[in-house]
């Protein structure tokens, strides 16, 4: 499928931002099943400096700076994305969870490096043994690892209420894990952290869902808005996503847009202003299909990433 993606970052100032220095996360990346065919980023004040680069886990990334000034200002990102059905893996087929565990303790190539250092906390992700054993019901011994991590992903999906209205940005994940309630966002960070807690990798994805749902299909959940899962490094089919948002296995209905450790590694748009003072901030998102589906590239299908 071919899709454009819309997003609108808005913000409104009481006074005069004199200058500003933004980090922006709106270019969406290349991976083994999506190709980024079109991108591009519009500013309704000039920046003085825009420079583009690749952050350290590989995620197109544009710094730029505003130094005249302004009370309003949009950002708004374009990407037009090819993406490809991923196919399902087999959960009886991963190994153990135990031994992917012991896996990273013993193995140092550089695959199992890499994601090794996802199995560590992080700035929103910090380890607690409520995590643990929140997992445990789902990672009894011997259990494949998929197996066990789709349970997960099933059970916050069912125990946990998706509710905009609940959290912030700022809600920690044992306030999220009180309240019971969040958004896809927290829910991501929840799965993430569980896993970790029992020496798993686990990665943080943000993104894009599919606004309209097939004929006969309920709406999903996040629809017209950025939204957030995970992905799990199995040591047979690689990086795995889940999203416990919806309880399922992302495929050619997710746009990938960046990944990290969490949020604040793949944030939109982060950044430090000089006046202003407190602003309102609006966001609209629009994500649109172009065409009918694409055929796979081989017959066999694409990994996951």
């Amino acid at each position: 499928m071919i899709y454009r993606v819309s997003h609108e970052t808005i913000y409104d100032y009481p006074g005069d931002v004199a200058i500003s220095y933004s980090l922006a996360h709106l270019t969406a990346r290349d991976s083994p099943r999506q190709t980024r065919l079109k991108s591009a980023l519009e500013f309704s004040v000039n920046p003085a400096v825009t420079v583009s680069e690749v952050d350290y886990f590989g995620n197109p990334v544009t710094f730029f700076t505003i130094q005249e000034p302004h009370r309003r200002l949009s950002v708004r990102a374009e990407n037009v994305v090819l993406v490809y059905p991923a196919p399902g893996p087999d959960p009886l087929a991963s190994p153990p969870w135990e031994q992917v565990c012991q896996r990273f303790r013993a193995n140092r190539d550089a695959t199992t490096v890499e994601a090794f250092q996802f199995t560590f906390e992080s700035t929103l992700v910090k380890s607690a043994p409520w995590q643990a054993e929140y997992a445990a019901p789902s990672f009894p011994p011997g259990r494949p690892l998929l197996d066990a991590v789709m349970d997960l992903t099933g059970r916050i999906h069912t125990d946990f209420t998706f509710d905009p209205s609940a959290t912030t940005t700022g809600t920690s994940l044992p306030e999220v894990f009180a309240l019971r309630r969040g958004v896809c966002q927290d829910f991501a960070h929840l799965e993430i952290a569980c896993l970790r807690s029992l020496g798993l990798a686990a990665r943080y994805v943000s993104g894009y869902l599919l606004t309209t749902p097939p004929p006969g299909q309920p709406r999903l959940t996040g629809a017209d808005a950025s939204h957030a899962w995970l992905s799990v490094h199995d040591p047979v089919f690689g990086w795995v996503d889940f999203d416990p948002t919806n309880n399922q296995i992302p495929s050619v209905e997710h746009i990938v847009l960046a990944w990290g450790r969490d949020f604040d590694d793949v944030s939109p748009i982060k950044g430090v202003i000089l006046g202003g003072g407190l602003h309102a901030l609006t966001v609209a998102v629009d994500v649109v299909s172009l065409d009918e589906p694409h055929e796979a590239r081989d017959a066999g299908g694409l990994p996951q990433t």
